[in-house]
Order: C-alpha cells, then sequence, then structure tokens
C-alpha cells in the first residue's frame, strides 16, 4: 500500500534508474545568470536530481532543496558527495511545503511544472519567503512546448508566460523577463528546441 499520488509515483519510477535523468550539469539560464544570485541561502525547488542544487553550493553559496521524491533527494545526496559539497536536500510536496517568511536570500524554480491552482499558491509563498533584496530566478516552460515532444508537461494549465508569473509574482520586481526559444540539452528527458519562459524578479528591499 501506499499513500504516494499519480504525480509522485511516476517521478519516483523516473528518478529510480542510476543514471540522472537531467543529467549532472545545472541548467544553462543558471548558469548564465548565477552571479545576479546574492550569496547566502538559496533554496531549490522541485530540485529533482540535485543537479542546480550542487552547482549553487559549488559556489559557496548555502543550498537547501525540496524535491516530491525520495530517489531525487537520495541521488541529490550522491551527486553533493561526488562534489564534495554539502546540500540539505528533503522530500516535500510544494503544494504544502512551508516556505517560511523572510527566509530566502535566492529561491530558484527550475523546470517546476505543478497543476496550476498549486503554482499560484506556490509563488505567493515565494514572494513571502524571499527576505527583502532576495532573487527568484525561473525557467518553465511556455505553452508553445505543448506538442514539441522535447520536455515539459502535457498540459497548457501547467505551463508559464511572463505576463501569468507578472499576476502571480507581484509585487517582485521583474528584472529579467524573456519567451524565447533555445536548445535545451539536459539528460534524456529535455533534448532538443524547446520553448521557455526566463525569469528573474527581486523582492524590494
Amino acid at each position: 500500500m501506499t499513500d504516494r499520488s499519480p504525480a509522485q509515483d511516476m517521478w519516483e519510477e523516473r528518478y529510480s534508474v542510476e543514471d540522472y535523468v537531467y543529467g549532472t550539469e545545472p541548467n544553462g539560464f543558471l548558469e548564465e545568470h548565477v552571479a545576479d544570485l546574492p550569496t547566502g541561502h538559496v533554496l531549490c525547488v522541485a530540485e529533482g536530481e540535485g543537479r542546480n542544487a550542487v552547482f549553487l553550493a559549488s559556489t559557496g553559496r548555502r543550498v537547501s532543496s525540496v524535491d516530491l521524491t525520495e530517489a531525487g533527494v537520495a541521488k541529490t545526496h550522491r551527486l553533493a558527495a561526488a562534489a564534495g559539497v554539502s546540500v540539505d536536500a528533503v522530500v516535500g510536496d510544494l503544494a504544502d511545503f512551508d516556505l517560511g517568511v523572510d527566509r530566502w536570500d535566492a529561491i530558484v524554480s527550475v523546470f517546476a511544472h505543478v497543476p496550476l491552482p498549486i503554482r499560484v499558491d506556490l509563488h505567493r509563498r515565494v514572494v513571502t519567503a524571499l527576505r527583502p533584496g532576495g532573487v527568484l530566478l525561473l525557467e518553465a516552460y511556455t505553452p508553445d512546448q505543448i506538442g514539441r515532444g522535447t520536455g515539459g508537461p502535457g498540459s497548457v494549465d501547467m505551463t508559464m508566460t511572463v505576463d501569468g508569473l507578472r499576476a502571480e509574482l507581484e509585487p517582485l520586481e521583474f528584472v529579467h523577463a524573456e519567451e524565447r526559444e533555445r536548445e535545451i540539452i539536459e539528460g534524456t528527458h529535455h533534448t532538443g528546441i524547446g520553448s521557455v519562459v526566463q525569469v528573474i524578479a527581486r523582492k524590494r528591499v
């Protein structure tokens, strides 16, 4: 018997293989803009197998991460150990995970696709959880990604747009906001041209 949701079962199965299905290198947008993130304590949400958290820890930041799966968290710890860094990785459901208040210097959300009602509430909690001056870095697929076959969710409601994110993340100040197509080579499940939205948003001091 299990109390796990169908989504959790799917991700547990995906991450249970030996290989890192999304690779071990960081997301390209994060790597390109890591200097835009404050040093300090960073939270990676829907972190999967740990590639972004381990990269951030290698820059000297204190990093925590949360993922829906035990398999993903185990692989995060393994990747961190191999890199000689520490990541406080925990299992948690973003539908009800306590992000805290004025807690994080930065939050990183890379392809964190969840149902629309959960996402709207999550982004409200992200705003509350950032410290004044804190920064959110986000990359996600847009509705144009549907049908490409190069990764991402199957439902338009789980995709994101700049306009939608501006509303969901109000009153964060957007310092970078773009919808674009780019080549994504991140393991076996994200390979090819993708339609993405990229955002860097800051909480006013």
